[in-house]
């Protein structure tokens, strides 16, 4: 599967946060309260990026469960702004980890379907016109049977649907994993890419990526004091990631999101913004340093708290905020829905004539 249309009738300094994600604020209050103003007349993009740990998050990541879908699309279609891309980490299609407590309401609907499902009928009730077109991009599949997975992994893009299409690969997405020894057992990591012409005319370049964790066949691994992001396999994944994009992107504005596993000042961080030329916009709006960016948790394993999500990009577009983004752990409209929260993140493309 690559592309899920969903017709409108399917059931299927930041702004005060707060007052933004508040539910009983109406969507029409929340646009005109979010919205930034637009400049040379191009409004600004609100993108997304989250792991949502296969919608398993309250079964401990073992099954999926309907109810992490229905909360997560209706959250999605509370937040005001809208967002104009999603991008989503940890992802199924068809498997017995997807299904076993969360039965298929056709015999050929997908993870992404269901969520998409949710995310209309969601906006419906919110009385929001709003659609979206989502993109599926597979990584690996473990395999039961030829007919039957135990679970498989992927990425996905949802994406306005005035946006236009001009290029994606989801049909094959790109392999980024570092492989050594018994590649058989490895698992597959991928990058995505939508290339998009926004309503303003502009194009701009979306890659979407999971890391691989630290291998702990490597000696930093025993050795360091610090983990994610220090694996050599790492770096060598944001190695193929950087020559990817480098090669790949189809205009001078592109935006590189994911969950890297990987702390900001590891030598994968370092290496993206010092040798692949990323900005970090998260630190590059909040002001922060390296350690500060470091204090600010994007996933939890049982007691740790790390810095693991990031949304780099390329140095002409103009970050403006990233209101509605919580760390871990703390309260906001993401908590308890999975082991990572969203970094939601507005930016400004640059005008065409500049």
């Amino acid at each position: 599967m690559t592309e899920r249309r969903l017709p409108p009738g399917s059931s299927g300094s930041p702004p005060d946060v707060t007052a933004l994600d508040d539910p009983s604020t109406s969507a029409a209050q929340r646009d005109r309260d979010g919205a930034a103003l637009p400049r040379d007349g191009i409004t600004p993009l609100r993108i997304i990026t989250y792991n949502v740990r296969y919608f398993g998050h309250g079964t401990r990541g073992i099954a999926s469960t309907s109810a992490a879908i229905t909360r997560i699309a209706a959250t999605l279609a509370r937040l005001s702004p809208l967002p104009d891309l999603v991008c989503l980490q940890e992802v199924e299609t068809q498997s017995l980890r997807s299904s076993t407590m969360n039965p298929r309401w056709h015999p050929e609907e997908t993870q992404l379907d269901r969520l998409m499902t949710e995310l209309h009928a969601a906006l419906a009730r919110e009385e929001r016109r709003e659609r979206y077109v989502a993109y599926y991009f597979p990584a690996h599949a473990y395999r039961l049977t030829s007919r039957t997975n135990i679970y498989t992994t992927g990425l996905a893009v949802i994406a306005r649907d005035t946006f236009r299409i001009g290029h994606h690969n989801a049909e094959r997405p790109h392999d980024i994993t570092h492989r050594r020894g018994v590649k058989s057992l490895k698992q597959t990591r991928i990058c995505a890419h939508v290339s998009f012409e926004h309503e303003s005319g502009q194009s701009f370049d979306v890659f979407n990526t999971h890391l691989s964790l630290p291998s702990v066949f490597s000696r930093e691994f025993w050795t360091g004091e610090a983990r994610m992001g220090f694996g050599p396999n790492q770096l060598e994944e944001a190695r193929v990631l950087a020559d990817f994009v480098r090669r790949e992107r189809r205009s001078d504005n592109f935006i590189v999101v994911g969950d890297f596993n990987s702390l900001p000042g590891s030598p994968v961080d370092r290496f993206l913004r010092e040798e692949g030329g990323f900005v970090d916009a998260f630190a590059k709006v909040r002001c922060l340093s390296e350690s500060e960016a470091r204090a600010f948790p994007t996933a939890g394993f049982m007691n740790l708290r790390m810095h693991l999500d990031h949304v780099y990009s390329c140095e002409g577009l103009e970050w403006i905020d990233f209101a509605g983004t919580h760390p871990f752990g703390h309260k906001g409209a993401f908590a308890g829905l999975s082991d990572h929260v969203p970094l939601i993140a507005r930016c400004r493309l640059p005008s065409a004539s500049g």
